[in-house]
């Protein structure tokens, strides 16, 4: 049985092995097969589950911020955080090349490989039993959901941190933009007077700004003392 451990931590054993392999495979492996259709599938399936779930968590608030709740959980950020509960890049079947490029811990890598797993879920069990898995999964890694909490704009912190402590603004300045245009990845430098304090990648420029927003933070906490 492959990735037995993996079928343990998620509470379903796949009835159809070849399902799940092919959840598994990352486009670099092989040619024959790989798990971008189930990627697309559980993308989908992701995405009206987490709707449903803030739909009836909240039940007073306004379809904006329900759209915007849903973002900060549907994301590659998300995803990849649930994919490391699950030791995911464990067990995904890459080429040599991508081995040696660090892919099982890449944050792109790990979240498609969770939606195409919650996708070949789908496929099998249908939607509730994909949505008993994601929403354990989700609870588990976000125990407290308040839109407090999820919709921190990191940005505007950092904004605030820079203009106190150094009197300008950050940067953020476009490194890099990869893939075709249906999946483009963005990388963005956070610079601070001209010095680069971190880098970070997302499905969107402001997805990826964010997530520089937020490591800079970290790092400035540490770096001026703050709390």
């Amino acid at each position: 049985m492959i990735a037995k451990e993996l079928q343990k931590s998620l509470g379903y054993e796949f009835k159809d092995e070849k399902l799940l392999t092919e959840a598994l495979t990352h486009r670099s492996y092989t040619k024959d097969f790989n798990n971008e259709r189930l990627e697309y599938l559980g993308d989908a399936v992701l995405d009206l589950i987490v709707g449903e779930y803030l739909y009836h968590l909240f039940p007073k608030a306004e379809e904006g911020t329900l759209s915007k709740l849903r973002a900060a959980l549907v994301n590659e950020d998300s995803f990849n955080k649930l994919a490391k509960r699950l030791n995911l890049g464990k067990y995904l079947f890459l080429s040599p090349a991508e081995e040696n490029n660090k892919g099982r811990e890449k944050s792109s890598i790990l979240s498609s490989a969770f939606e195409a797993l919650i996708g070949a879920i789908y496929l099998e069990a249908g939607f509730d039993k994909a949505k008993e898995i994601a929403l354990r999964l989700l609870k588990e890694e976000y125990p407290t959901i308040t839109p407090q909490e999820l919709l921190k704009d990191y940005k505007t912190t950092l904004q605030e941190i820079t203009q106190a402590h150094f009197g300008v603004v950050p940067e953020y300045k476009l490194i890099s933009a990869t893939g075709p245009d249906h999946k483009k990845e963005f990388e963005i430098g956070v610079l601070i007077n001209g010095k680069e304090y971190a880098r970070a990648k997302g499905k969107s420029k402001k997805a990826a700004q964010q997530e520089g927003a937020k490591i800079t933070i970290e790092k400035l906490k540490k770096e001026l003392n703050l709390k």
